[in-house]
């Protein structure tokens, strides 16, 4: 890096890419480039939570930022990563023009797993309303495979991603399908969640690439989280309609779950249940059960209501449960404590 230079100060430079002067906004964070990583870390840290109230105000001076993905301190990359995912949420499109360099954090295998998760998370978006953008093999391969490999706290922004993927392309997620139950126990729910989400997209236009997650999902019937149930319930149903047959379905548990005090759970098992029994009378489904619009429009509250914090020893961004003695970092979202 050249010798240090003062930038402008945060406040200039978020002034800059709030009033929309990208111009002289490229030109300051040309300066950060070359300024000390505390003033690196500054100037980024003011422009992320600029992000996370103004995420359209980006769209323009992304090129300028892409090279702190790469920048030598990971408190940097962890910050711009941050960043990304704040506009990818807001502007999938402009986040999928520079999707390279996220893919390369996200496939970095000496990269911190805290930069990782954040830039699965923020290609999980892209590929979810702009999936042209990221529709490579690459991004779908570094995503599964990490659920192998990656640190425990990763596991759940890339299953988020995952899911992502799937609401955005179903059927490039199709070949995925059968190594997913291998995840479906995973002691983390809201993982547990997510896969299951991906697999009823699949399964919306695909449903005999479930085939062989039927045993995974029948025993996710019994999860202790209820969207995880109902999600559960709402593939095995897809896959009875595929198949027109109930082999190895859990029918009984299905008809039990009718009943669920849930009501998410519920509307699923009776979906589920009338497509293994072909019944046409009774409480039906909403129609949205079983399609990726319901699922879209479903998803957000579910993953709210499972990440609310019940008591004080969650996260107090994300809800996630910790430790006594924890991190000063929650390990799901890297968030301070």
């Amino acid at each position: 890096m050249d010798e240090a230079t003062d930038p402008p100060a945060p406040s200039q430079l978020t002034a800059y890419v709030e009033d929309g002067d990208h111009e002289a906004a490229l030109a300051a964070l040309e300066q950060c480039e070359r300024a000390a990583a505390d003033q690196r870390q500054d100037a980024l840290r003011a422009l992320r939570g600029l992000a996370n109230d103004q995420p359209g105000a980006f769209p323009a001076v992304l090129s300028g930022l892409v090279p702190f993905l790469a920048d030598s301190e990971r408190a940097v990359r962890l910050t711009t990563a941050k960043l990304f995912v704040a506009v990818a949420d807001a502007e999938p499109a402009a986040v999928g023009a520079h999707s390279a360099p996220l893919v390369e954090r996200l496939a970095d295998d000496e990269e911190f797993y805290y930069v990782r998760a954040r830039a699965a998370e923020a290609l999980g978006y892209v590929a979810r309303d702009e999936p042209e953008a990221v529709d490579t093999p690459t991004l779908l391969a570094e995503l599964r495979v990490g659920l192998d490999f990656e640190e425990p706290e990763v596991v759940a922004k890339l299953s988020k991603a995952l899911s992502c993927a799937a609401l955005g392309r179903p059927r490039r997620l199709a070949h995925h399908a059968p190594a997913l139950p291998d995840y479906l126990d995973d002691g983390d729910e809201l993982v547990r969640y997510y896969l299951t989400t991906a697999l009823v997209a699949v399964g919306c236009e695909r449903p005999a690439a479930l085939g062989d997650c039927r045993d995974a999902l029948a025993a996710r019937l019994d999860d202790e989280n209820g969207y995880v149930r109902g999600r559960a319930a709402e593939a095995l149903g897809l896959l009875a309609r595929a198949d027109n047959a109930s082999v190895g379905l859990p029918e009984e548990r299905v008809a039990e779950l009718r009943d669920d005090e849930a009501s998410f759970v519920a509307e699923r098992a009776r979906f589920a249940d009338d497509a293994v029994t072909g019944r046409t009378d009774g409480d039906s489904a909403p129609d949205a059960v079983g399609t990726i619009e319901g699922v879209r429009a479903g998803t957000e509250a579910a993953v709210e209501d499972i990440t609310t914090p019940d008591d004080e020893g969650t996260c107090s961004q994300c809800g996630h449960v910790l430790p006594e003695h924890g991190p000063p970092l929650c390990p799901r979202c890297g968030g301070p404590q």
